[in-house]
């Protein structure tokens, strides 16, 4: 009598690599949505990845065509504005005139950025004072207005760590905001507001100040 050969024998020979197929793909799915998980912005949110420690940023009403700029010293003597952009590790990322430089040409065509902002970076740590200074360098009317001063610290996450509000009142009006104290760990601390001149051409109510010792 013939041997009977089940309709199914071939497809149970089949069973064990397609069982192998299936497994190595879902691995491989495994592995991509691990993937998608690192790469995510949500899975990173929270964290700012810059080659900065902190940050250091004044801001003032985007309908003011007026120029004020930010002024930093570190420890060491080296002071930051947009006379000298780069100093030690001080950097003016962001150098803002008010209306003049609010529009940029992209692809031929005018974009405008209304935002008044100036930024700098301190991007490595020396132990001792740093100051903050603002300047009201161009007035176009006599309307008083509020800059926006803040200190964040970027690493390991951002963290905002001063804030406050300056009154610009006049043309020429330098105002020292803060002098704080970075210990070697990259903690601030002793926030003052003492008043020293940093720029060359400020009003003579505000006393020199000599660079302190390390």
């Amino acid at each position: 009598m013939p041997r009977r050969v089940s309709r199914f024998r071939g497809q149970s020979r089949a069973d064990p690599f397609t069982d192998l197929l299936f497994n190595a793909l879902l691995g491989f799915t495994f592995l991509f949505l691990i993937a998608l998980m690192f790469i995510n912005p949500q899975a990173r949110k929270g964290r700012v990845d810059l080659k900065a420690e902190y940050i250091i940023s004044i801001t003032w009403p985007d309908d003011l065509p007026d120029d004020v700029d930010l002024w930093v010293r570190d420890p060491l003597g080296n002071v930051v504005s947009y006379l000298r952009k780069d100093a030690g590790w001080l950097h003016l990322d962001r150098d803002d005139r008010g209306e003049i430089n609010d529009t940029i040409l992209v692809d031929g065509r005018e974009v405008t950025y209304p935002i008044n902002q100036e930024v700098v970076t301190i991007r490595g740590i020396v132990q001792g004072e740093y100051v903050v200074n603002v300047y009201y360098y161009t007035a176009s009317h006599t309307r008083s207005f509020d800059t926006l001063v803040k200190i964040e610290r970027v690493n390991p996450t951002l963290q905002t760590v001063f804030v406050k509000k300056v009154p610009m009142l006049e043309q020429d009006q330098e105002v020292t905001v803060a002098r704080f104290q970075l210990d070697t760990d990259g903690r601030l601390h002793d926030i003052t507001d003492l008043p020293v001149v940093l720029t060359p051409y400020a009003l003579e109510d505000m006393p020199a100040d000599p660079v302190p010792p390390l």
